[in-house]
């Protein structure tokens, strides 16, 4: 049975999530070692009850009546080096370290690959499970592996990053494979020169290129960059700030929609879109000697394909503009970014809800688009 001395009287999950709702759980327990993670969770899964893994809590709304069955809480630390090819670097990170520490601790030692993800909240547990991204980078670019210890046959095993399946804010783990993640392996490129600063990846998106005042594709230092990642989030309100209403909430709340061109033809010409490319492995033809054979020019992809959408847009565009908020509703969309849900003082889950499906509804009533929520729903549906 799971150690008592690790048990704690389970406060309110509004206390522990960044939305600030959520009720009482029958029983919170916070291993503190890894080994202590694996025997406490094993025990809770032994026992049959009703179990929910939380870390940093940024992307969890929670039921006001709490949770029947226990919260493990993941509070796990430490960051490991390991052996990488030269010019790179490897890193082990226990899931419970601050995701943020982690991308501040890369900027410091001047490895690069992650400096766009600066301040999103959560822990680094989390981070495959949507596979986040922001800003022209995306997890899946440097998550080598991870630690998991899965549901299904109560084992530790490593999965790779081939295994985890990862799209855009989604994954493996996110799909329905249980368990819990124990650690995530990363792989940064050492950015360390013998002179200058140490520069970051080539800027990949043109809002934080302006930031910066420099052409898209182009390198700054490591720090420079996580710097202004992280002041254009702060102007969105995304980045945690006890100063900021517009903080407390779990981030954007609708991911992107992707839907068929087909579809997206029949949307207004001004609505932002991105064709997702399919993933398909790049071929090399031979050249004749007498010239091209009509066999070896590459052809352009032809067919149906998908296209992403702007949820922001497609908000604002349906009516809903920022600082919104229903008739005597303590909920309200973000004053600084209309894909943020706020809880402007003491409000419900319920208040959160009603908003997000008001939301849901004039998008589909507008456009005919069905925003999904990006955050994990506990105890409440849309």
């Amino acid at each position: 049975m799971t150690d008592p001395a690790m048990a704690s009287a389970a406060p309110a999950l509004s206390t522990l999530t960044t939305m600030r709702v959520g009720g009482v759980p029958d029983r919170l327990i916070e291993p503190a070692t890894r080994d202590a993670l694996v025997a406490a969770t094993l025990d809770v899964w032994a026992e049959g009850g009703d179990w929910l893994l939380l870390g940093g809590g940024s992307n969890t709304v929670a039921s006001d009546d709490g949770f029947p069955g226990t919260v493990i809480r993941v509070v796990t630390r430490g960051i490991e080096q390991l052996d990488a090819p030269a010019g790179r670097v490897r890193i082990r990170v226990e899931a419970g370290e601050p995701w943020d520490e982690v991308v501040a601790y890369a900027a410091r030692n001047g490895w690069a690959g992650i400096e766009a993800l600066s301040g999103i909240p959560g822990s680094t547990g989390a981070a495959p499970f949507q596979n986040i991204g922001a800003y022209g980078q995306e997890l899946a670019s440097t998550v080598v592996a991870i630690e998991f210890l899965d549901y299904a046959t109560g084992e530790v095993r490593r999965m790779t990053r081939a295994e985890l399946g990862l799209g855009y804010r989604t994954s493996a783990l996110k799909r329905g494979l249980a368990g819990v993640v124990l650690a995530v392996e990363l792989e940064l490129t050492d950015a360390n020169q013998p002179m200058g600063a140490p520069l970051s990846e080539p800027v990949a998106y043109a809002q934080l290129a302006d930031a910066l005042g420099v052409p898209l594709g182009s390198r700054v230092s490591v720090a420079e960059l996580r710097r202004a990642v992280i002041a254009v989030r702060a102007s969105k309100g995304m980045v945690l700030d006890p100063d900021d209403v517009d903080s407390v909430s779990a981030g954007s709340f609708f991911t992107n929609p992707i839907v068929s061109e087909n579809f997206a033809r029949g949307l207004p010409a001004a609505a932002p879109r991105w064709p997702v490319e399919p993933a398909e492995p790049d071929v090399v033809r031979a050249l004749g000697a007498g010239g091209v054979h009509p066999d070896d020019v590459p052809r352009l992809a032809t067919g149906p394909y998908e296209v992403k959408l702007s949820a922001a847009w497609l908000i604002e565009q349906s009516g809903i503009r920022r600082g919104f908020a229903l008739p005597g509703s303590r909920a309200a969309i973000s004053s600084k970014h209309t894909l943020a849900l706020t809880n402007r003082g003491d409000a419900g889950a319920d208040e959160i809800v009603q908003l997000a499906s008001y939301v849901q509804g004039r998008v589909q009533a507008e456009f005919g688009v069905i925003l999904h929520p990006e955050p994990v729903l506990v105890g409440l549906s849309l």
